[in-house]
């Protein structure tokens, strides 16, 4: 007979609020009004509480989480829907709060909602994103942005940079660390013993034998041999256009994308509205729904929370593994 896990052995996870002023607040209290989500974990929501109080009343959906008041907004300053000072400082300082629990060991795991750029900066603040900022803040320096949906795992080696940047900016020594890091947590957080990893070339056809571009041959091909040298199961540089595709056929259990939108592209189209965005390397898990503030649609209460409901359970999933 299956019994249902204590609240002592799950894990208690970290949900900051995002950008108030966008979709994160309605997604997160959907999520966590789900019966199959709650009973995953302990939850911490993290953010004001009034705006968790209101959207609660909007959404007629009763707070299914413990709530840390952040107290960090005022009621005339907010407005929904809109880029914001307030906001952008409102949501850092709830991604803050964040870390200080996980570096206490006080939560095993965090999950944040969607934040506005430029409202963080608007703020006063630098913040390259989520990924950057929480690497910085645990010490980090080699870590992975892996998006998990569609049937596919896919991990990047440059993030958010200009596309006209990306070929002078490729290192193998970088493009080595990414595969040994995907290897590695493949195994840790998915049970995966031998994952096998795709690596996709730069240029068109993976280069055609430097006819349309020698960083396969220079940067790209370097890094997978001495990963093979290291006993990893890494094939490449496969052409972008097929990877992906042999990826979901079975023969990689990960791909690894040089820059931003090859390896987002097929992963949002596959998976819209249940992507996860992981960051690999971090002491512990966190997670993210694959999609932004939506300001369009904030308050209309039409926002979907399957990313959501997503990154939750999925870094639940690494919690238990992580202590397995």
């Amino acid at each position: 007979m299956r019994t249902s896990r204590s609240r002592k052995s799950k894990p208690t996870l970290a949900i900051t609020l995002g950008d108030p002023s966008g979709i994160g607040p309605e997604v997160t209290l959907k999520a966590l009004a789900s019966r199959r989500i709650r009973r995953l974990a302990n939850f911490l929501l993290i953010g004001p509480e009034w705006i968790i109080k209101q959207e609660s009343k909007k959404l007629r959906l009763r707070v299914n989480a413990r709530v840390i008041d952040t107290g960090n907004i005022n009621k005339k300053d907010f407005k929904k829907g809109k880029i914001s000072k307030e906001s952008g400082r409102a949501a850092l300082e709830s991604i803050d709060k964040a870390i200080k629990l996980a570096k206490s060991k006080k939560v095993q795991g965090i999950i944040t909602a969607p934040v506005n750029k430029e409202s963080i900066n608007r703020a006063g603040f630098a913040f390259p994103g989520h990924t950057e900022y929480l690497a910085k803040a645990f010490g980090v320096k080699k870590f992975v942005m892996l998006l998990v949906g569609g049937g596919l795992k896919v991990a990047v080696v440059t993030r958010h940079i200009a596309l006209k940047d990306v070929a002078k900016r490729l290192k193998s020594s970088e493009i080595l660390d990414t595969i040994i890091i995907v290897d590695k947590y493949l195994k840790k957080y998915f049970k995966i013993k031998n994952p096998k990893i795709g690596v996709c070339g730069l240029n068109p056809h993976a280069g055609e034998g430097g006819i349309f571009g020698k960083e396969e041959i220079k940067i790209i091909g370097p890094a997978i041999r001495s990963a093979k040298k290291m006993r990893v199961l890494v094939y490449g540089p496969v052409p972008a256009d097929s990877a992906y595709f042999e990826a979901l056929s079975g023969k990689f259990d990960a791909v690894i994308s040089m820059y931003h939108d090859q390896g987002l592209i097929p992963v949002k189209t596959l998976s819209r509205n249940e992507g996860v965005n992981v960051t690999l390397g971090l002491p512990i898990p966190r997670t993210s729904p694959d999609h932004g503030t939506a300001f369009d649609i904030a308050d209309k209460r039409i926002a979907d929370p399957g990313s959501m409901m997503e990154a939750i359970s999925l870094c639940a999933k690494m919690a238990h593994s992580r202590n397995s």
